[in-house]
């Protein structure tokens, strides 16, 4: 799917190792699950939300949904700092809004590190008020 200039697709198992170098140049915050076993098994369970966005054959972008039956949620948007504010972004958070909504999405989080204000004033001016009442809590299971 092309949105506003960008081919947006689904991401697939070869895409993986380009996936977690885009996530270091953009300076996304490392976590847990960044590895290419992780990546390939989120491809492999194929829920059509893990999206990647090109350029000529480069990944621009990325952008993970998850659906639990009831609610939807957003992770792992980056965008290299070359191709920011080109709507990349944007047009990768539409094409999962749309995708959650088919599947029957009423509501929508996105995942925010606290130091992004880069970020946290990109989720704002999309309709993604900061929801002051929710603190996350994470275990890693190893």
């Amino acid at each position: 799917m092309t949105s506003k200039g960008w081919p947006i697709r689904e991401a697939r198992r070869e895409d993986c190792p380009a996936v977690l170098d885009l996530w270091r140049e953009a300076e996304a915050i490392p976590s847990h699950t960044d590895n290419l076993d992780e990546l390939q098994r989120l491809v492999d369970e194929n829920m059509g939300l893990f999206l990647v966005a090109e350029e000529q054959g480069r990944l621009v972008g990325t952008i993970i949904g998850g659906w639990d039956g009831w609610r939807g949620n957003m992770y792992r948007l980056a965008v290299p700092p070359d191709y920011r504010r080109r709507g990349i972004a944007r047009s990768l958070v539409e094409e999962v809004e749309r995708r959650l909504r088919a599947k029957g999405a009423r509501r929508i989080t996105a995942l925010v590190a606290k130091s992004e204000e880069h970020a946290a004033a990109f989720w704002e001016a999309i309709g993604y008020p900061n929801d002051v009442r929710i603190h996350r809590h994470v275990k890693t299971l190893e």
